[in-house]
């Protein structure tokens, strides 16, 4: 019998499930325009004006599996023009064969905003992995690139010599992902953001307006993301040994951003691991500090490795100390 009930319990999360996609494809449009590259549909979304000619255009790369720049736009397009998209497999953009690494990423990059006609200079931004991106990105094409925003940021000399314990870690999350898309399939993610349990785990999440919130948990609740968070994380090893070459950025103005922990203390099992974590990242952001000759500091002091949903206000805080240092270079 219990069996049963479990049954009838799964058939209606996916019926759910799919009834809750059908009209939310019905009723909720990309903010964005889909750009075909290589075969595929991306969503690219740009907002607010250059100040002037020689304004740069900001260009956003978000976290693993995040969509940080959906919390950040609003209040960046106060200062310039910003571009952000969604990677493929999550948000609108569909799924992609090539590999997830940041090479291929830099590679997607630069042909959309070619394709968007959204000319340099670009002042770039980089969260959590999207860091990797956006060093790359800022070493292959330096001549298109006038400051660089690094959110408590990866460096691939550590990523790659994790200790052991660590690196359970990350094959746990790595099939916690795997576990998800499962989860998103049957419904039970859309039930999870449904009964407020994001807003539980994560409650500054009630920071941000429901608006903001809903493009970014209708990608929660489906499937795709969570295979492209697989995918992202399975090539990282290769994105790190790819990251090699991009060390020595000159005078390139770079704002380090250092949460004050990578997890929060309310992580329940993996509490224990908060200091090990924390010290690895110091070393990360020590490495980080180096990659110019022109890098300043900032403090996320309240905030987790999530700084864009913690304080957001530091990201913007940065943006405004680049674009002041670049009006000043003019």
């Amino acid at each position: 019998m219990a069996e049963f009930g479990q049954l009838i319990f799964l058939l209606m999360t996916i019926a759910y499930q799919f009834i809750s996609r059908i009209l939310e494809d019905r009723t909720t449009k990309p903010p964005g325009k889909l750009i075909e590259l290589n075969g595929r549909k991306i969503h690219c979304w740009w907002q607010g004006k250059c100040n002037s000619i020689n304004s740069p255009t900001i260009v956003l790369d978000h976290s693993l599996g995040g969509l940080d720049g959906y919390f950040l736009i609003e209040e960046l397009s106060k200062l310039s023009r910003v571009f952000i998209y969604d990677r493929p497999g999550y948000g609108w953009s569909q799924p992609s064969p090539n590999p997830r690494t940041s090479q291929q990423i830099v590679n997607d990059l630069d042909a959309l905003l070619t394709i968007a006609q959204i000319e340099p200079p670009y002042l770039l931004i980089g969260d959590s992995f999207g860091s990797y991106n956006m060093r790359l990105y800022a070493h292959q094409f330096p001549q298109k690139v006038v400051g660089l925003v690094l959110t408590d940021g990866l460096h691939e000399d550590l990523m790659l010599k994790m200790p052991l314990f660590l690196n359970f870690v990350k094959i746990f999350l790595t099939l916690s992902f795997g576990l998800a898309q499962l989860g998103a399939f049957l419904g039970i993610v859309r039930i999870c953001g449904t009964i407020g349990l994001f807003h539980l785990l994560k409650p500054t999440l009630r920071n941000f307006s429901t608006a903001t919130l809903k493009p970014v948990m209708r990608s929660f609740y489906r499937s795709n993301h969570w295979v492209a968070m697989c995918r992202e994380m399975l090539s990282l090893n290769t994105s790190s040994r790819q990251l090699r070459s991009a060390q020595n950025f000159g005078n390139l103005a770079i704002v380090n951003i250092q949460a004050k922990h990578f997890l929060r203390p309310s992580v329940g099992l993996f509490s224990f691991l908060i200091p090990f974590a924390d010290r690895l990242r110091d070393q990360m952001q020590s490495k980080l500090s180096k990659l110019s000759t022109n890098v300043s500091q900032l403090s996320a002091d309240q905030s987790s490795h999530f700084v864009w949903v913690d304080q957001p206000q530091v990201i913007v805080q940065a943006v405004q100390q680049l674009l002041h240092k670049v009006s000043n270079q003019v």
